[in-house]
């Protein structure tokens, strides 16, 4: 069984900082596809960023050049770095699996995870 626990949300003022980990057992991260998606209050969920073996790395536009993706291959772990935050940043955010050979195609499309997190809150005020 697949299991993803996230940890790290809290509440920031804008402009701050916050790293979110996801603790991963029952696959081994150096082998798969690890997204980062968040869903704000009354928005539908979002592809944030993804590492694929802890190589390539993809960002939405929305995050890109402040959200950094990463990967512990020893802790079997994935984290986001998000610095610069912004109130729309505000949502929960959740960690998800997917195949490489999927992620190479298909990106952050939600539909290809196929494990996912209960997801951490993140609140960004202004």
């Amino acid at each position: 069984q697949v299991l993803l626990v996230e940890s790290g949300g809290g509440s920031v003022q804008a402009g701050g900082s916050l790293r979110l980990s996801c603790a991963v057992s029952g696959a081994t991260v150096s082998t798969n596809c690890m997204g980062w998606f968040r869903r704000a209050p009354g928005k539908e969920r979002e592809g944030v960023a993804l590492t694929i073996g802890g190589g390539s790395t993809y960002y939405a536009d929305s995050v890109k050049g402040r959200f950094t993706i990463s990967q512990d291959n020893a802790k079997n772990s994935v984290y986001l770095d998000m610095d610069s935050l912004k109130p729309e940043d505000t949502a929960i955010y959740y960690c998800a699996a997917a195949a490489q050979a999927l992620c190479r195609r298909y990106f952050l499309n939600a539909d290809i995870y196929s494990n996912w997190g209960q997801g951490t809150q993140v609140t960004v005020s202004s």
